[in-house]
């Protein structure tokens, strides 16, 4: 072998090895099945170049080393519009959401590794009256 085949050859496998790398850190989930649930405290579409949809659950429990009760934010991104409008109309309520782990971040998939991709249950809503503000009557 002369020393040009060499240098293309090894160049070619580090070209594959970058590609294989890339592929397995943006594209394939780290994680492929977890569940987490809470307080869906927002969903928003936000982005300039690349629109997405993020979202917040709130996350309450017992923190090591820490007294008493504590608020963790989970804090993910939606592929899917249908599902992110629908998780727009649940705020407030507590659900139970399926997500995707990747190791890296893509601008058009979100700003998060984590994306959700369904909506395992959600508490139904009972609206408590106590705290309505009646509505203003004019004379």
């Amino acid at each position: 072998m002369t020393a040009k085949k060499v240098i293309i050859t090894i160049a070619v496998i580090i070209v594959a090895g970058f590609l294989i790398f890339g592929y397995v850190w943006y594209f394939v989930p780290f994680s492929d099945s977890g569940v987490k649930a809470g307080i869906l405290n927002n969903v928003k579409h936000k982005g300039i170049i690349f629109k997405t949809y993020e979202g917040e659950l709130i996350q309450s429990g017992f923190g090591q080393g820490m007294q008493g009760l504590q608020s963790n934010e989970f804090q993910f991104s939606i592929d899917d519009k249908g599902l992110a409008i629908k998780l727009m109309g649940m705020s407030g309520q507590n659900v139970k959401l399926h997500y995707k782990e990747y190791y890296g971040r893509l601008p058009w998939r979100g700003y998060s590794k984590f994306v959700v991709d369904s909506i395992v249950s959600a508490d139904p809503v009972i609206p408590d009256q106590s705290n309505e503000i009646p509505p203003l009557v004019t004379q």
